[in-house]
């Protein structure tokens, strides 16, 4: 689950200031890898990896 919010200002006719903020894996669950697959590696089966943890950014875009 990603998540994004955002407000935007007007601050005269042709000019506005936009807030963002972002979460990605939101609810911070774990996605982990497929097994590993090659016959001939010891870990042969074994799933060794997950993606990333919750990441969460925040930005400002001044539009004029």
């Amino acid at each position: 689950w990603n998540l994004s919010l955002a407000k935007e200002l007007r601050l005269t006719e042709s000019k506005n200031l936009q807030f963002r903020a972002e979460l990605f894996n939101a609810f911070n669950h774990a996605q982990f890898w497929g097994p590993t697959g090659n016959i001939l590696n010891s870990s042969f089966g074994f799933v060794t990896g997950a993606g990333s943890a919750r990441i969460g950014q925040v930005g400002m875009k001044f539009i004029f």
